[in-house]
């Protein structure tokens, strides 16, 4: 008695899509028509074929990877450094700041600092270097002081512990505008609790209007002060920007132009 014949059939594209997506593919159920064709009309062989998939994956992956620590960075818009007028500032260390930038002091687990009053674009530089480790493959934390204070004060004692383990083990931290509001105790103790979980393991950005004698008045009748500034400045690059801001300069062009249309 002979065998019955038994035949394979090709799924339908949809299901093979769908098993492509069960089986934790990205890119290529996305682009299977085109795919499959390319392949049909380059005649690759298997091996080819699945370097290509390969390929395609790793890169959907990547891109996906960079999508979520942008998202996760909080960096939001801003302006490149080519737009950074270096000649504005009266005094500026660019050496350092372009140093900063190539992120070497991520793997030393350094801290950089910039200081300098309103307007002088210190969110700017600091935001840069953020998007620089993004892309670098690290992961960012960019946010202001009181944001971050208010994170830790808004949470119960165990959900503050899961938001400072967040902020310790990020691969980098900025804290922008140090020295922009006033705060109690209370707030200065979590930001050291921020900056004690990371000293010596990870890098942070600081960026003050503030001079460090003056942060006192920032965190009045706090204690830990003293011990904070030791921990934040023992491995760190302190770069002091000093001059006009720049946006008053840019209101009074805009008005100088209104006036001349006029």
């Amino acid at each position: 008695m002979s065998s019955p014949i038994t035949t394979t059939t090709t799924p339908p594209i949809h299901d093979l899509a769908a098993q492509l997506r069960q089986i934790g593919l990205k890119a290529i159920p996305e682009t299977l028509d085109d795919f499959l064709t390319r392949a049909s009309k380059g005649r690759w062989s298997p091996h080819m074929l699945l370097e290509e998939l390969g390929r395609a994956e790793t890169q959907e992956r990547s891109r996906r990877s960079l999508e979520r620590r942008l998202r996760r960075s909080a960096l939001k818009s801003f302006k490149p450094m080519a737009d950074f007028d270096w000649s504005w500032p009266t005094k500026i260390e660019r050496d350092v700041i372009e140093r900063a930038l190539t992120l070497d002091f991520l793997p030393q687990a350094r801290n950089l600092i910039v200081l300098g009053r309103n307007g002088l674009g210190k969110t700017m530089i600091a935001k840069n270097i953020c998007q620089a480790a993004v892309l670098a493959g690290n992961s960012v934390m960019f946010r202001e002081a009181a944001a971050i204070i208010e994170d830790l004060q808004a949470e119960t004692a165990q959900g503050r512990k899961g938001k400072l383990r967040q902020y310790a083990n990020v691969g980098l931290l900025c804290i922008d505008e140090v020295g922009y509001l006033t705060f109690d105790d209370r707030a200065a103790d979590l930001l050291y609790e921020v900056i004690n979980r990371r000293y010596e393991r990870r890098s942070l950005i600081v960026t003050t209007n503030r001079a460090f004698k003056e942060w006192n008045q920032v965190f009045p009748n706090a204690t830990c002060i003293a011990t904070l500034l030791d921990r934040l400045l023992h491995h760190a690059d302190l770069t002091v920007i000093e001059g006009d801001s720049y946006r008053v300069r840019e209101s009074e062009q805009e008005t100088a132009a209104r006036r001349r249309r006029k």
